[in-house]
């Protein structure tokens, strides 16, 4: 009788009837359906939703927990409507870096990491500061934080020039040192730059150093209420231009909500063509990328967390099924249909946005996966429990329970 590492039994899984057993070996899905080998370790899903696990491929994490420190100026310049304000915010919110210091980076960290775990997010994409005034503190903390957690969670660090790369003169060569220390992507902001001319600049020396190291790019672009803001486009041209294929990402691009149709249309063309993902944050600005249009031209797009009680957004909890939820009343997306969608945002398409490949539920695959307190989608998105076992690497590193006791009786 063949044996497993862990067998969930009973599983509903996703576009297909019935309940299924799935079988676990070696940190990879080695069988699904009905099993009669027996598991190290055995769960009963007891016919409730087994996904793949979920990703949050936008998070500001050196950023977390600082909000009560900064306070709201920067919050309501960044929200205003038409986020005319947004340049203005980033400069407001830059003042935390004056006291950035790798310890307390790493314990406002780690405790985002735990919650996101806690709710079933096994990867993140951690964007951290990187320039003259936050210097190589983040890098630092979260460098060390993505070691110590790497056997049962993946933190892809960005290192990220928030200030700019003209504008802040020696950020540049931060970037590059902190990719020397092992950062994985290399981040950049070009819309933040005065010119045109600088903007390309900077996505072309951000290019240089990923060429250099082969590592993954990642931006945010057009992170502003003005049409004019087209770094998206460009990010795309030099995707093309390097081959730098299905490794780049684009985060936010809100100006796109007043792109005319025609341009539109040439821009959706060149992401699908550089086959760049989108990541859309909708609940932390009163803009976002225009994000049905975009999936119906074939887009990759993905919701990240973005920000966690910071100097942008007051709230958020690592948990990927609220964003679902909020941008399900943000973008009016709330057919059954439309709920399959986002899920997929907050799983695979995620997964595709980081670059993390084969992030599904099929034998051969990583075993990263949630076993949810709910039988589909529907019922995930619209109360959000907390998944009953979160799976990763193949073995169970969280486990929620929760137990209400009615003192009334009816």
């Amino acid at each position: 009788m063949e044996t497993y590492d862990l067998i969930i039994r009973n599983a509903r899984l996703r576009g297909l009837e019935g309940v299924h057993d799935i079988a676990i070996k070696d940190g990879r899905i080695a069988k699904i359906g009905i099993i009669t080998g027996k598991g190290e370790n055995e769960v009963d899903a007891g016919g409730k939703l087994v996904t793949e696990s979920f990703m949050n491929p936008h998070l500001h994490m050196c950023k977390v927990y600082t909000f009560k420190q900064i306070g709201e100026e920067s919050l309501r310049q960044y929200h205003e409507k038409s986020m005319g304000g947004a340049m203005t915010a980033i400069e407001l919110a830059s003042k935390i870096k004056e006291r950035y210091r790798a310890d307390w980076i790493y314990e406002n960290a780690k405790k985002a990491a735990l919650e996101a775990l806690k709710h079933g997010c096994t990867h993140i994409r951690a964007f951290v500061d990187t320039d003259t005034k936050a210097r190589l503190e983040g890098i630092k903390a979260l460098l060390k934080l993505r070691d110590e957690v790497k056997e049962f969670m993946t933190i892809q660090v960005v290192a990220f020039p928030q200030d700019g790369v003209l504008r802040d003169p020696g950020s540049e060569e931060l970037v590059r040192k902190a990719v020397e220390m092992g950062a994985d992507v290399v981040g950049g902001i070009p819309w933040i730059e005065y010119t045109e001319e600088d903007s390309k600049a900077h996505i072309d020396k951000m290019f240089e150093i990923a060429k250099e190291y082969d590592r993954d790019v990642a931006m945010l672009t057009d992170d502003a209420g003005d049409p004019g803001l087209r770094t998206t486009e460009y990010l795309a041209l030099k995707t093309i231009k390097e081959k730098w294929i299905g490794r780049v990402t684009a985060c936010h691009a809100r100006a796109m909500e007043f792109y005319p149709e025609p341009y539109f249309r040439k821009l959706a063309h060149l992401l699908k063509t550089a086959e760049m993902s989108i990541v859309s944050d909708p609940h932390t600005g009163p803009l976002h990328a225009r994000v049905r249009e975009l999936l119906d031209q074939g887009v990759n797009v993905a919701f990240g967390q973005d920000d966690i009680a910071d100097a942008y957004y007051p709230y958020g909890r690592n948990k990927m099924l609220e964003i679902a939820f909020l941008c399900s009343h943000l973008l009016w997306m709330t057919s059954l249909r439309d709920m399959e969608i986002l899920y997929d945002m907050v799983t695979r398409m995620a997964g595709k946005a980081m670059n993390i490949k084969n992030h599904r539920i099929e034998v051969g695959a990583p075993a990263n996966l949630v076993v949810l307190n709910a039988e589909n989608v529907y019922e995930a998105i619209w109360y959000q429990a907390e998944p009953r076992y979160v799976i990763s690497r193949g073995r169970i590193v969280a486990e929620n329970e929760e137990i209400t006791r009615f003192h009334v009786k009816i």
